[in-house]
């Protein structure tokens, strides 16, 4: 177990402490974060039943811990964290403002093509450009183009409905 411990830290620690700090654009916050994911992941590995990737089981870890800090500095998460409220196949949604925004969000990917919408999906599991880009085909700017297209059509949509900066 501590092997296998040592492994996931080692291999996915960088990448969930750049997702964290995408969203928190602080050094100090998104170290915490990342700590805390850590600490989870130690307690609850037992119970990861592996019908996901171990990588996104993480990070859906690390999405749970930011909308915990975001509830606790605001009480509701920020717009400007668009791939936190969207549906990733792993349900968390905990309030009626969550699952407002990802029905806004799955509303607006319904309409895009099968590309754009898997490389929304794989990049909010927090799968790297370059990954997504080799899973799908394509160069990893198309990747990083496709992804800020649809997530600004998302913000715009929820800007729309309601929701703030």
């Amino acid at each position: 177990m501590q092997k296998l411990l040592t492994e996931l830290f080692r291999k996915y620690y960088r990448d969930i402490y750049a997702y964290l700090y995408s969203m928190t654009a602080d050094a100090s916050l998104s170290e915490d974060l990342t700590s805390e994911v850590f600490l989870e992941v130690v307690k609850s590995i037992s119970t990861f039943r592996g019908e996901s990737d171990i990588k996104t089981w993480m990070f859906a870890i690390a999405r749970r811990r930011w909308y915990a800090c975001l509830r606790k500095k605001n009480g509701i998460p920020e717009t400007k964290s668009i791939e936190e409220l969207c549906g990733t196949g792993i349900p968390d949604p905990q309030t009626e403002t969550d699952r407002d925004a990802a029905a806004i969000a799955a509303s607006v990917l319904e309409k895009e093509s099968t590309l754009t919408a898997n490389v929304f999906r794989l990049r909010t599991e927090g799968y790297t450009y370059f990954e997504i880009a080799e899973k799908l085909g394509i160069s990893e700017s198309s990747a990083r183009v496709v992804f800020f297209r649809v997530k600004e059509k998302i913000r715009k949509e929820l800007e729309k409905e309601g929701y703030s900066k």
